[in-house]
C-alpha cells in the first residue's frame, strides 16, 4: 500500500512538473495571437493575389520545420555535450549543424515554392507565369527568417539550459511562437513590397545573393560527413512537409469561405497550429532524449510508459486554448457569454481532435526513426509540426462546418 502511494506521489509530481514546464513553454504561444492579429488586419494584402493565403500556412510550417530541426538537434546536443552553451569557440558539430540549417532553408524555400505553384495551377487556375513570383516571395521570406530567428534560437537554448530548464520542453515552443510572429511580419512585408514598382527587382536580387551564399557554404562543406548527413536525412522530410502544408493552405482557403471575415478565428489560427505542434514537439523531444539515454525502448508501444509527459503537455494545451478564446473574444468585443462559450467550446473540440492524433504521431515517428538508426531530431519536429498544422486546420474546418 505504501509503495503504491509512493508511486502515485512520484507520478503526480512528474505530471505537475511536466504540466508546469509545458504551461511555461506553451505560454509563449500567446505571441501567436500577435501573428494572428497581423493576419486578421492584413486580409487586404492576401487578396492581392489568389496564392497569397494558400502559401501562408506553408511559410509558417516549413519555417517551423527548419526551426524544429535546429531546436531538436540543439536540445539533444546540449544534453549529450556535443554542443557547448556558448556561441564563440563552440564545437565543430554546432557549426556544421548551423551551415546545414542555412542550406536547408534555401532548399525548403525552393521546394515549397514549386509545390505551392503546382497546387495553385491545379486548384486556383493560375498560370505558369506565377511561378517566379511565388519562388521569389518564398525564398525572400525564408532568407529573412533565418537571419532573424537562428541567433535567437541558439540564445534561448543556452539560456534555458544554463537556468536548469529542459530544452526539450522549453526551446521549440518558445522559438516557434517568436518565429511565427517574425515570419508573418516578413511575409506580409514581402507581399506588400513585392507588388510595388521596385519590389520585384529588389527581392530578385536579394534571393540571388542568398542563393550564392548557400552555394559557397555547400562548396566549403560538401565533404563534411555531419553536414551531408543532415541534408540527406532532411531532404525527404522537407519534401513531405512541403506537400502536407499545401494541403493546410487549401483547407485554410476553404475556412475563409466558411467564416466570412470572422477576425477572431483568424486571430487564433496561428496560435492554434503553433500550440498543437508544440505539444507534439514536447512529446517527441522528451521521448527522443529517453531513447538516446536508454531509459525507454524505441517502440511505438512504449508510449504507455510516456503517458505522464503526454498528459501533462495535453492538459497544459487545454488551459492555453481556453485563454485564446477569452483573449480573442475580448479583442473583437464578442463579450456576450454565448459568443465566448461558442468560441471556447469550438477550440476545445479542435484541441481534443488534433492533440489526440498528434500525440500518437509524434511518439511513433520518434520511436520508428530511432529504431532504424536515424536521428529522430531530423524527423520528429519537422514531420509532426507540418502534420500538426494540417490536422489542426482540418479539425478547425470540421468544427466550424458543424458548429459555426
Amino acid at each position: 500500500m505504501e509503495v503504491r502511494m509512493m508511486i502515485a506521489r512520484t507520478n503526480m509530481g512528474r505530471i505537475l512538473n511536466t504540466l508546469g514546464q509545458s504551461i511555461l513553454s506553451l505560454s509563449f504561444n500567446f505571441g501567436g495571437l500577435v501573428a494572428g492579429v497581423f493576419l486578421a488586419s492584413s486580409l487586404d494584402v492576401f487578396s492581392i493575389t489568389p496564392w497569397a493565403l494558400l502559401l501562408f500556412p506553408g511559410i509558417l510550417s516549413v519555417r517551423g520545420a527548419i526551426g524544429g530541426i535546429f531546436s531538436g538537434r540543439l536540445s539533444t546536443a546540449l544534453h549529450l555535450g556535443t554542443v557547448k552553451a556558448t556561441f564563440p569557440k563552440n564545437t565543430k558539430y554546432f557549426y556544421l549543424l548551423f551551415y546545414a540549417i542555412i542550406t536547408l532553408t534555401l532548399e525548403s524555400g525552393i521546394i515549397l515554392g514549386l509545390t505551392a505553384s503546382t497546387f495553385s495551377i491545379a486548384f486556383l487556375g493560375l498560370t505558369i507565369n506565377d511561378l517566379s513570383a511565388i519562388l521569389i516571395v518564398t525564398i525572400t521570406t525564408m532568407a529573412l527568417s533565418i537571419i532573424l530567428i537562428s541567433p535567437i534560437t541558439f540564445g534561448i537554448s543556452v539560456l534555458s539550459f544554463k537556468r536548469g530548464l529542459d530544452p526539450d520542453i522549453t526551446l521549440y515552443p518558445a522559438i516557434s511562437t517568436l518565429a511565427d510572429i517574425l515570419v508573418t511580419g516578413c511575409y506580409i512585408l514581402t507581399l506588400k513590397t513585392f507588388f510595388s514598382e521596385l519590389g520585384y527587382f529588389f527581392f530578385s536580387l536579394f534571393s540571388l545573393i542568398f542563393v550564392i551564399a548557400v552555394c559557397f557554404i555547400l562548396i566549403k562543406n560538401y565533404r563534411e560527413r555531419e553536414y551531408v548527413r543532415t541534408l540527406k536525412e532532411c531532404f525527404l522530410t522537407i519534401i513531405l512537409v512541403a506537400i502536407i502544408v499545401n494541403v493546410s493552405g487549401s483547407i485554410l482557403n476553404r475556412i475563409s469561405e466558411v467564416i466570412k471575415g470572422s477576425r477572431d478565428i483568424y486571430m487564433v489560427y496561428p496560435a492554434l497550429i503553433d500550440t498543437v505542434g508544440d505539444v507534439g514537439s514536447i512529446i517527441g523531444s522528451t521521448a527522443t532524449t529517453k531513447f538516446f539515454l536508454g531509459t525507454l525502448p524505441s517502440s511505438p508501444l512504449s508510449i504507455k510508459s510516456h503517458l505522464i509527459e503526454v498528459f501533462g503537455a495535453w492538459l497544459a494545451s487545454l488551459i492555453i486554448f481556453v485563454m485564446y478564446a477569452i483573449i480573442a473574444s475580448f479583442t473583437y468585443e464578442h463579450t456576450a457569454l454565448s459568443s465566448l462559450y461558442k468560441l471556447t467550446s469550438n477550440l476545445l473540440i479542435v484541441n481534443i481532435m488534433a492533440v489526440a492524433v498528434m500525440s500518437i504521431i509524434s511518439f511513433t515517428v520518434a520511436a520508428s526513426t530511432h529504431k532504424r538508426g536515424l536521428d529522430p531530431d531530423n524527423f520528429v519536429i519537422p514531420i509532426e509540426s507540418s502534420i500538426a498544422d494540417a490536422v489542426t486546420t482540418l479539425s478547425l474546418f470540421i468544427t466550424l462546418v458543424i458548429f459555426h
